[in-house]
């Protein structure tokens, strides 16, 4: 049992240091995107220079930047979620033994992020091809503003629905539930991907809603890492997950008003 105990310790001990080091370093990034400054555009709103190329970069190094930045993102973001179903799978396969258990629960961990990398992988381009058209046509930067309380109002809305509720269910059963999971590396690998899977399509509504915010907005980040969370873990999860989208709305309405003028 004391085995056990200092294993879990350890355990979380690696979480909780994880957890911090992705947040300083997420912190220090956006400090240093913040210093560079935003690019103002017609509406009265600034882009991010995430979306951008700094002087003398390629897009394929623009797109590994954001990439490194994303991940460590999700990382800080993700992890009071992720760590409590990375324990009931420790738990479940138990039994695998001090060192092999340590490198299954990494594996596990990969899986899930790997997931995520390929979720960055397909933002950026988009993200960054429709910088390119607002910065190129003023008429359609001028309605920006609109289109993103637009978006927002549409994500929130996601909050409320059946295949929300599906997916939700599906990662509270998988943090909560008895697993019975050989413990081998390809079955680790596997789970993570289920994790990854479950979490993005859960996810879904709020990513967009960070990714239109700003996606190194420091506020934006904490809302929707304490959203997740909540969500996640919290009792009456799918009653939190209406009160998040009833919030999501509210504020892409604001946003509309506003650019609208009418506030």
């Amino acid at each position: 049992m004391n085995r056990v105990a200092a294993r879990d310790r350890a355990f979380f001990g690696f979480s909780a240091l994880l957890f911090t080091a992705s947040a300083v370093v997420t912190l220090v990034w956006s400090a240093s995107m913040s210093a560079m400054g935003a690019m103002p555009m017609p509406g009265g709103w600034t882009m991010s220079m995430a979306w951008m190329r700094m002087p003398g970069q390629t897009w394929l190094g623009a797109g590994a930047s954001f990439l490194g930045m994303w991940v460590v993102m999700m990382a800080a973001m993700m992890l009071p979620s992720l760590v409590p179903m990375l324990g009931r799978y420790r738990r479940a396969v138990g039994h695998a033994g001090e060192p092999r258990l340590g490198r299954l629960t990494v594996r596990v961990g990969l899986g899930y992020f790997a997931v995520w990398t390929a979720v960055g992988m397909a933002a950026f381009p988009l993200g960054a091809a429709l910088a390119a058209i607002t910065m190129r046509y003023p008429t359609l930067a001028s309605a920006a503003p609109i289109a993103v309380g637009v978006v927002i109002v549409i994500a929130g809305a996601l909050q409320f629905g059946a295949w929300k509720a599906h997916q939700l269910a599906g990662c509270r059963d998988l943090a909560k539930c008895d697993l019975s999971l050989p413990a081998d590396a390809g079955t680790a690998w596997r789970h993570g991907l289920r994790l990854g899977l479950h979490c993005s399509y859960c996810c879904a509504g709020l990513t967009v809603t960070l990714l239109v915010v700003g996606v190194m907005d420091l506020r934006a980040m904490a809302a929707v890492t304490a959203a997740i969370t909540l969500e996640r873990l919290a009792p009456a999860g799918e009653r939190i997950a209406r009160a998040i989208g009833a919030v999501v709305v509210g504020a892409g309405l604001v946003l509309i008003g506003r650019a609208a003028g009418l506030g």
